[in-house]
């Protein structure tokens, strides 16, 4: 008999980036001029009693504001594979960059859980450093105040139990309240590293991403990743196109390109 409490988790690209070289992916690194290629995911966690959301991802009036073209709005990515936006009652949000909240506004029926470090972070003095400011958009960290006042977001401090056997973990690093989420599968716990680890290179050679609030606490991160996970392959980054190459394609030609994760690499 199946567990009850094992989960489906899926990634979904819905955008890409094509104009990027090393130096924009790793801190240390002797070819930086060499090109190397980002996706966007979101991601859903489900089975038989529930379905989680994982990020929003941005749309494509951000991504017009910001030269990021996207292939599918990530709401109508979702309904392409039979999940309507207005059905999500619980959603995880990572953490508040433009590219994992940017389409809160898409999803008007969850309940978001967020980190309390984040939100401290993200309408804090922190934000008065432009640096800082670049990966948030104002209207987006916005739109969590407002659900807020809603009664639609659960903050957490640290560890939480989202459902039984989804759980999120703060790790911070790349922000303030960075956290990734861990999902009980039939092949062991599997991590949603999201920016705890852009590229498997980050988390496997221990090499941070550039853009980082705290190096320290993005280097412990990698290690709390690898404790979280049941498997080192099932250590899944934010970010990465290998992920396609690594995890099943969930369903015979579809659009949009979706990978079905908890079955292991190919």
């Amino acid at each position: 008999m199946s567990n009850p409490n094992h989960y489906e988790v899926y990634a979904i690209r819905y955008a890409e980036n094509t104009q990027r070289t090393r130096r924009d992916s790793f801190i240390f690194d002797a070819t930086h001029d060499v090109p190397h290629d980002i996706d966007y995911f979101i991601w859903v966690i489900r089975n038989a009693e529930r379905t989680i959301l994982v990020d929003t991802g941005f749309d494509s009036g951000e991504g017009a504001r910001r030269d990021r073209p996207i292939f599918m709005e990530p709401a109508q990515a979702l309904a392409e594979i039979g999940i309507a936006p207005e059905s999500v009652d619980t959603a995880v949000i990572t953490h508040l960059h433009y590219d994992h909240a940017g389409g809160l506004a898409q999803f008007s029926n969850a309940r978001f859980h967020l980190q309390e470090a984040e939100m401290v972070y993200a309408t804090g003095p922190c934000m008065c450093h432009q640096v800082l400011q670049k990966p948030f958009t104002a209207e987006h960290v916005c739109q969590m105040v407002r659900r807020v006042y809603e009664g639609k977001v659960a903050f957490h401090n640290g560890d939480a139990e989202i459902a039984p056997g989804v759980s999120v973990h703060k790790i911070g690093g790349h922000s303030r309240g960075l956290q990734a989420v861990r999902v009980e599968t039939a092949h062991g716990p599997l991590v949603l590293a999201s920016d705890a680890a852009h590229f498997y290179e980050n988390y496997e050679t221990r090499n941070p991403f550039p853009l980082v609030v705290d190096v320290a606490d993005m280097l412990d991160g990698f290690d709390l990743l690898a404790k979280l996970a049941g498997a080192r392959k099932l250590v899944i980054p934010g970010h990465d196109p290998l992920v396609r190459q690594r995890f099943p394609a969930a369903f015979e030609n579809a659009r949009p390109d979706v990978r079905r994760l908890d079955l292991g690499v190919v």
